[in-house]
């Protein structure tokens, strides 16, 4: 216990950068211990584990990145790197229920008790020589349309008729036998061997479940933790689009309408007659219409649709054909729920749009893009959990709830983080103003804020100190000017 003693009293004896938590992210660790307290009797966060949190919250605000030896530079030194780094691994703050104690004040503050759930993965790249980073393996560069080592993650995001945040997390690895099996197939298929010749697929272990498989355990525990909400549509991509996960999350959902997309070459039965999405809709005329993406600006989109038998899934969906104005083919939407309207279900799959937002938001302003460099499983997860934590925060941040209580736009969270960092820097000139010698203590924090913020590296872009060379003609030489 010795760096959770040392941080108490760095915390108790001196003025720093964030000595002093901002009102509202105090206000959100302490209902943070209040939900755990009522949920799990005889359990607390003490009182280093709620500043700690606090301040971790507000450290990633500040350098968006999640660097102990930078928050140790924005406490102007006074909160060590090793003191920071033994509260994140060792105290015994309850880690599996803060996300969702989390998810319970937001709903409380916002009065939410219903939403549409938007699933998506995102990739985390990392060295290509990382070996104590949790989960890395080959993923595609969307950027250079090669591969590179990196981390996948699943997110399940609410989104709600007043805001949209994270409910769900956790990351991807893919079953590296499947993945041996996958390579050489493509090698054997590629040198003409015939499929019965070549290895059968392995069967997957329960360690690596797909992305799908892991998308629906996570809305499973949302909705078995949370109950009072309720889903009435999951919406995702065509990764997505099959019968056993359209069908399994309806029914985890309480038969809420799933709606994903198929691909345009995906078979459907009419009577007896087998053909192709693509075909089918081929022959029917498109209908025209103005649909409102999320709820706001207008778009003309051309519309087919059927209740119709997919073969893959062996049972009917409402495949919803569309396709914007200029665009150039048809996507083909699938749905769960026949007893909706179209127009509906449209509706609603724009909202799939939101969970993008979310991830670059939080790759962008919450940490986890950035330095994020805490090794093996509790490192990894943990550091998740703390900059998803600083999601939930910003959402009770005063500007952000006056805003929505009285039906304005939201403030971004860009906008929101850079008025933590105004409102950190006034706390910080008003505890060196209100301190018992300002000058004296103005004059100390100069020369941390000099030599640990100002590095003095030597340029080598400027030939000061090199030496200059003899840039001119040689006079021995003049006669080769009237060669």
């Amino acid at each position: 216990m010795q760096y959770n003693t040392s941080f108490m009293k760095i915390r108790n004896e001196a003025d720093v950068l964030i000595n002093k938590l901002l009102p509202f992210v105090e206000k959100y660790t302490d209902s943070l211990n209040t939900e755990l307290t009522q949920s799990s009797p005889g359990m607390t966060l003490s009182k280093s584990q709620k500043f700690w949190l606090g301040f971790c919250i507000t450290g990633i605000i500040l350098t968006s990145s999640i660097n102990w030896a930078a928050f140790s530079r924005i406490s102007v030194g006074l909160y060590k790197t090793t003191a920071l780094s033994w509260m994140f691994r060792h105290s015994k703050i309850a880690w599996e229920h803060l996300f969702h104690l989390s998810l319970k004040i937001i709903f409380k503050v916002y009065g939410i008790t219903k939403g549409v759930v938007s699933i998506d993965d995102s990739d985390k790249k990392r060295s290509k020589c990382t070996t104590k980073i949790f989960g890395v393996h080959k993923i595609k560069d969307k950027s250079t349309g090669g591969f590179c080592m990196g981390q996948g993650l699943v997110f399940l995001v609410l989104i709600t008729p007043k805001l949209s945040f994270p409910i769900g997390y956790a990351f991807h690895i893919p079953d590296p036998k499947i993945s041996e099996w996958t390579k050489e197939d493509k090698r054997l298929k590629k040198a003409g061997v015939p499929k019965s010749e070549r290895p059968k697929k392995p069967v997957r272990s329960e360690e690596y479940p797909t992305i799908p498989m892991i998308a629906k355990a996570l809305l499973k525990i949302f909705v078995e933790k949370h109950p009072e909400i309720k889903i009435e549509a999951i919406v995702a991509d065509a990764l997505y689009g099959n019968a056993e996960f359209m069908d399994e999350a309806s029914k985890i959902a309480g038969n809420a309408q799933v709606i994903s997309q198929i691909r345009y070459n995906q078979n459907i039965l009419l009577k007896s007659d087998k053909k192709s999405v693509e075909t089918y809709f081929k022959n029917i005329q498109p209908i025209q219409k103005t649909i409102h993406v999320r709820g706001g600006k207008e778009v003309v989109v051309l519309i087919k649709s059927a209740r119709i038998h997919v073969c893959a899934h062996k049972k009917k969906r409402f495949v919803i054909a569309i396709k914007y104005i200029g665009e150039k083919d048809y996507r083909y939407l699938a749905a769960s729920d026949l007893t909706w309207r179209y127009p509906d279900i449209i509706d609603a799959f724009t909202l799939r749009w939101l969970v993008e937002v979310f991830i670059q938001d939080h790759k962008t302003n919450e940490g986890w893009g950035n330095l994020t460099k805490q090794p093996d499983e509790d490192g990894s997860y943990r550091s998740l959990t703390l900059s998803l934590l600083v999601d939930h925060c910003l959402l009770l941040h005063p500007d952000q709830v006056a805003s929505i209580n009285n039906k304005l736009h939201a403030r971004t969270v860009g906008s929101l983080c850079d008025t933590v960092k105004v409102d950190c820097i006034l706390s910080f000139v008003e505890q060196i103003i209100h301190s018992d010698d300002p000058e004296s203590h103005f004059k100390q924090i100069s020369v941390f804020l000099k030599e640990h913020f100002v590095k003095a590296n030597d340029s080598q872009k400027h030939m000061n100190l090199n030496s200059w060379g003899n840039y001119q003609s040689a006079p021995s030489l003049k006669y080769k000017a009237f060669c």
